[in-house]
């Protein structure tokens, strides 16, 4: 599956040349705070597949997990567009609003439910993780 998006104001646009490995709905808090929602959904693609045009800012902060996030943005407009995981190093994620056709995003599962606000409503039908995704 080849998709590609980009950010509000167009001056940031990429494509991903491979399938993504994972998607999910990442529910801690550091992820409620930076999106201003009760969870941040991503796509996790391998190295070397998501190619970008435009400048991305990145900035870094420390998730639930304890470990170093980095969320790319566009420069001018703010939309936030990708991150980078310290707990998987070389992966790039999507955020799937981003993406010229966001129907294309099918999560696989919730994860850090543990820190999931009682006003949001997941998917039953999704797997829940506590924590990490990986167990």
């Amino acid at each position: 599956m080849k998709l590609s998006g980009g950010c509000l104001c167009g001056q940031v646009r990429y494509e991903a040349s491979a399938d993504p490995v994972f998607s999910g709905n990442c529910h801690c808090t550091d992820c409620q705070h930076a999106s201003g929602g009760p969870y941040a959904p991503v796509m996790m693609f391998p190295p070397n597949a998501v190619n970008t045009t435009g400048p991305v800012k990145y900035f870094a902060s420390k998730g639930d997990s304890g470990h170093v996030i980095e969320r790319g943005f566009c420069q001018n407009c703010g939309s936030q567009l990708f991150v980078k995981l310290e707990a998987v190093p070389g992966m790039v994620g999507i955020r799937p609003g981003s993406l010229d056709a966001p129907a294309n995003f099918q999560p696989d599962l919730d994860f850090f439910v543990s820190s999931a606000q009682p006003w949001d409503h997941m998917n039953p039908e999704l797997p829940k993780r506590q924590r990490s995704p990986q167990g």
